[in-house]
C-alpha cells in the first residue's frame, strides 16, 4: 500500500485529463487514469512519474454503468484506496449545428457520459470513500469537470451545454451529502480551453480571443485546469465545498 494519496482521473490518458494528473502527482498524488483507449497512456504515464507520481491505467467507459463496480475495485486496490476522484471524462455535440435539429442519439450521448456515467460513477466511489476506515492519506475529495457551459448557453451545442449544466449541479449535490463525511467536492468550469474537443473550430475562437472574448486574452491550456485540480485536491481550501471555480481567464465576469 502506496504511502501516498492516490486519484482516479477519468478521461485521464490526454489532454485535460493528462494534465490534471500530472499536476496531482506533483502535488504528492499516484495516479490511477481511466479511459475508454489507451492510445496516449504511455505518454500520460511517463509524465506523471517525471512529476513524482506512481502511475496506473485501468481501462473504462464511463458511460457504461455495469463496468463501474470493477473501474473502481480496480482504482481502489491499485494503491491500496483513493482520496480523490477527478470525473473529467465528457463528450461533446455529435456536431455543432442548429438547436432545432438536435438529434435524440446526441443528447442521449451527452448525457449518458457527462451527466448519468458521471453521478453513478462518483456514487460508487463515494460509497467506498464513506465505508473506508480511517486514517487516510490526505485531504479527500470529489471534483468534477463542467464548463463555462453550466452557466453560459451556446444554442448550437445544446445538448452538451444542459449535459455539463447537470454535471455542475452534481457536484453540489454530492457536496452537500459527502460534507458530514469530511469529503470535500469541488465544480471546475473551464473556459476555452486549447484541446482536441476545441479543434475544429480553434480559427473561430483565435478571432474571438483577439477581440476580447475573455478579459485574458489567450488560450486556456490543460495545465491551467491541472493546476486548479491539485490546489484543491491537496486541501489547500478547507473550508470550501459544493463552490463552483471558473478557469475562464475572466470570461464569466459580465460586463457593461
Amino acid at each position: 500500500m502506496s504511502a501516498r494519496p492516490a486519484a482516479l482521473v477519468t478521461g485521464g490518458r490526454r489532454g485535460i485529463g493528462r494534465a490534471i494528473g500530472v499536476a496531482l502527482a506533483g502535488a504528492g498524488f499516484d495516479i490511477v487514469a481511466s479511459d475508454i483507449e489507451e492510445e496516449g497512456a504511455a505518454e500520460t504515464e511517463a509524465a506523471v512519474r517525471a512529476a513524482g507520481g506512481d502511475f496506473a491505467f485501468v481501462p473504462g467507459d464511463v458511460a457504461d454503468l455495469g463496468g463501474h463496480a470493477a473501474l473502481v475495485e480496480a482504482a481502489w486496490s491499485r494503491f491500496g484506496g483513493l482520496e480523490c476522484l477527478v470525473s473529467n471524462a465528457g463528450v461533446g455535440a455529435m456536431k455543432r449545428g442548429d438547436l432545432l435539429e438536435v438529434s435524440p442519439q446526441s443528447w442521449d450521448r451527452c448525457f449518458g457520459l457527462n451527466a448519468r456515467g458521471t453521478f453513478f460513477l462518483a456514487q460508487a466511489v463515494a460509497r467506498r470513500m464513506v465505508a473506508a476506515a480511517a486514517p487516510h492519506r490526505g485531504t479527500r475529495s470529489l471534483v468534477f469537470i463542467s464548463s463555462a457551459n453550466a452557466f453560459m448557453a451556446s444554442p448550437d451545442r445544446a445538448e452538451y451545454v444542459a449535459s455539463k449544466t447537470a454535471t455542475s449541479m452534481i457536484a453540489r449535490l454530492f457536496a452537500l451529502r459527502l460534507a458530514e463525511e469530511g469529503i470535500a467536492v469541488h465544480d471546475i468550469r473551464p473556459g476555452v480551453i486549447r484541446t482536441d474537443m476545441t479543434a475544429p473550430v480553434a480559427a473561430r475562437y483565435e478571432e474571438r480571443i483577439a477581440a476580447g472574448l475573455s478579459p485574458i486574452r489567450r488560450w486556456g491550456e490543460p495545465d491551467d485546469i491541472g493546476r486548479a485540480v491539485a490546489l484543491l485536491a491537496s486541501g489547500a481550501l478547507p473550508f470550501s465545498t459544493g463552490d463552483s471555480f471558473h478557469i475562464d481567464g475572466g470570461l464569466h465576469v459580465h460586463s457593461l
